[in-house]
């Protein structure tokens, strides 16, 4: 088994492509064991000293460190990694958590401002960050100001507020002249 390894703009966090599906469905992050509990590929990663987070998206994995340098990091993790290919367990166990749409919030009478925020982030948003190592997902909508959720390499990265207040917020704007900020949940 060959993964590939690429730097994302987060230097606390490398992302790492096995070749083969990672997630069927969604993605998956776990900051703590207790998060891990239902990923025996994320509970194994956490166990590698100086890991502190993981996230999982459909065909890619990324590893964020709280201290250690990559040289000496990047082998045990691709130990865990090809070791948990090699055991042909499911990367999730246990019955999947519901999807929280119910975190979401915004004003019904914003619902079609929401639809265009939504499918902005599939389109345009999501597929770019992916490329970065993370992924973010909409949280709520008030008073012209878009909550997103970031999740990977884009949580704690350094340009994520570059990201958000220059990137997004400017896509945004283009096609949504209401919105003024984005805010990160």
């Amino acid at each position: 088994m060959f993964i590939q390894t690429e730097a994302t703009p987060n230097p606390a966090t490398l992302k790492f492509l096995p070749g083969q599906p990672v997630m069927p469905e969604g993605t998956f992050e776990a900051r703590d064991p207790a998060e891990a509990e239902r990923s025996p590929l994320a509970k194994a990663l956490l166990q590698v000293p100086g890991v502190s987070g993981v996230f999982f998206a459909p065909d890619f994995i990324s590893v964020t460190k709280s201290e250690g340098e990559w040289q000496h990091l990047r082998p045990a993790i691709l130990g865990v990694i090809t070791e948990f290919y090699l055991s042909g367990e499911p990367i999730l166990a246990g019955e999947p958590a519901p999807i929280d749409a119910a975190g979401e919030f915004f004003d019904e009478k914003d619902s079609e401002v929401v639809d265009t925020i939504k499918e902005l982030i599939e389109t345009r948003v999501r597929p770019a960050v992916a490329g970065d190592g993370g992924d973010i997902t909409f949280k709520g909508y008030r008073d012209g100001v878009v909550y997103l959720n970031m999740k990977g390499a884009c949580s704690g990265c350094p340009s994520s507020t570059a990201t958000l207040k220059h990137g997004i917020q400017n896509l945004f704007h283009h096609f949504l002249p209401e919105v003024r900020a984005i805010e990160q949940v």
